[in-house]
């Protein structure tokens, strides 16, 4: 009978440790699977939005995505797709206004496929459009609101969710141009130095970047101030208007032009080039149409004589460097506070650069070879480059000439501050420039403060988690293995 009981007393408390021990793996199992599961979705899915940036020389459509269960929080905004409007920017279909919009419809029928049908509804679409028209509405506000109105009917067609079409203000591309080379590089969150921002189209260019509180003292109107990611930036930004590439270059042969010669001998352009050119095609800008000279004739001759020297001379004389009311200025009398931190160039400063093969390299070295670059005959460069066209491959010996000089003389950089210059197409696949910072800031994805974040990570989390089952595994087995003795010595006295 003893050993019976015994027997029954030891099987009993077998199948206690085992049903003890199965429940005890099943809940460690349980609970690991739970954490790792946690804030996982099966699928992930993104929201979407569009920007339209309607430049002075041509319109492209942006698409951003982002996580959809992470807005004005973490979740990472990226550029997914970029589309070239055919043909020039808005504001060159003043004549025919109806035409502006229509322009639209190729890239905006590429944008229906590319989001799902299920996101079109809440997609934000916007349209900012810069210097061109900023130029057109000086030029002929009834014009300009008709060419708007073109756009916005369009849009407003489009299944996504219109937001409005507008003409931005020089302040803010400079200003958002800033914030998105910013966001891209992860230095707003990090909250640590940041980077300023040299942007060129073809009508305008903007400079950006963090100095001192008393920017706004002294020049009200080029200081802007942000609270990003529980941060306090103070940025001084300044667009010039008629000092985008395309412009400027008006500008360099109104200087020339005006003792309304048959012929004109430029050094921005290479030996042997010779195009007939209009008085009207240079003097039809609000730029330069003041200084039209009085002349009967219809056109003059362009003639290139390829000195990148004499070329940096011409350009000086688009710019005012006379006077400055403030304590220091750039040029045509606008305060600049001294340079700080790296800079990133965009748009057409890398373009332009980076054809001619000067986005690395002193200072010196750039003018150096664009000196040997601009003496070279038209018939050769013709021959290198084939498939650029001619009236794009004939100006970047002015372009570069023109990039050089508004960074030195302009803007004040010196040989020792060039190398703190970057010039950048792309950051993180996205394109640098206004329209991401301009998303951004219309739908809050930036947040004022930072966000709330846990005390582990997640991985961190399930981790810690783990072990801590692990460790009351083996003290509850350890309890057991010092109880079963004791429960084996109490059945053998029986």
């Amino acid at each position: 009978m003893a050993e019976q009981r015994e027997t029954k007393g030891k099987n009993a408390w077998y199948k206690a440790v085992i049903i003890i021990t199965v429940l005890g793996i099943t809940a460690i199992v349980a609970l690991v699977t739970t954490a790792v599961l946690q804030n996982k979705p099966l699928l992930q899915k993104y929201k979407y939005g569009i920007v339209l940036d309607a430049g002075s020389s041509h319109t492209a459509v942006y698409i951003y995505e982002w996580p959809a269960e992470k807005d004005n929080d973490t979740g990472r905004v990226q550029q997914t797709h970029s589309c070239k409007v055919q043909g020039a920017g808005i504001s060159s279909y003043s004549v025919f206004p109806g035409q502006a919009g229509a322009s639209l419809k190729s890239c905006m029928k590429e944008a229906e496929s590319l989001i799902p049908l299920s996101r079109h509804h809440e997609t934000p679409l916007y349209l900012g459009a810069t210097a061109g028209m900023r130029l057109l509405r000086m030029e002929n506000q009834s014009l300009s609101d008709q060419v708007l109105w073109s756009v916005e009917e369009v849009l407003r067609s489009s299944p996504f969710s219109y937001q409005g079409a507008r003409i931005i203000t020089g302040q803010e591309e400079g200003a958002f141009g800033w914030v998105t080379v910013n966001y891209l590089s992860d230095r707003l969150k990090q909250g640590s130095g940041t980077t300023g921002a040299l942007d060129l189209g073809g009508a305008s260019t903007q400079i950006s970047f963090v100095a001192n509180q008393d920017v706004a003292e002294e020049s009200a109107e080029n200081a802007v101030t942000f609270r990003l990611y529980g941060n306090d930036y103070f940025l001084y930004t300044h667009s010039f208007l008629c000092y985008g590439k395309d412009q400027a270059l008006k500008l360099a042969l109104a200087q020339q032009t005006q003792s309304g010669d048959s012929s004109v001998l430029d050094p921005c352009f290479h030996p042997g080039y010779s195009v007939d050119r209009s008085y009207f095609s240079v003097y039809s800008s609000p730029c330069v149409m003041a200084g039209k000279p009085l002349v009967s004739r219809d056109s003059f001759t362009h003639v290139g004589a390829g000195n990148a020297s004499l070329c940096q001379e011409v350009v000086r004389r688009i710019f005012n460097f006379s006077s400055c009311s403030f304590s220091r200025c750039s040029f045509n009398r606008v305060y600049q506070p001294p340079l700080q931190g790296p800079f990133g160039a965009f748009s057409a400063f890398y373009f332009v650069m980076n054809f001619l093969n000067l986005t690395s390299g002193s200072l010196e070295s750039s003018r150096e070879k664009l000196e040997r670059y601009c003496s070279r005959p038209w018939t050769q460069i013709k021959q290198q480059h084939p498939d650029v066209k001619e009236k794009y491959l004939a100006e970047y010996c002015f372009s570069g000439s023109y990039i050089l000089s508004l960074l030195t003389d302009g803007y004040n950089f010196t040989s020792d501050t060039w190398t703190d210059i970057t010039f950048i197409k792309k950051i993180s696949g996205s394109d640098a420039g206004w329209s991401l910072g301009y998303m951004l800031n219309l739908t809050n994805m930036i947040p004022a403060e930072a966000p709330d974040t846990p005390p582990l990570p997640h991985a961190g989390y399930v981790t810690l988690l783990f072990f801590i089952s692990l460790l009351l595994f083996f003290l509850l087995f350890l309890c057991f293995r010092f109880l079963w003795p004791r429960r084996n010595s109490q059945t053998q006295m029986i």
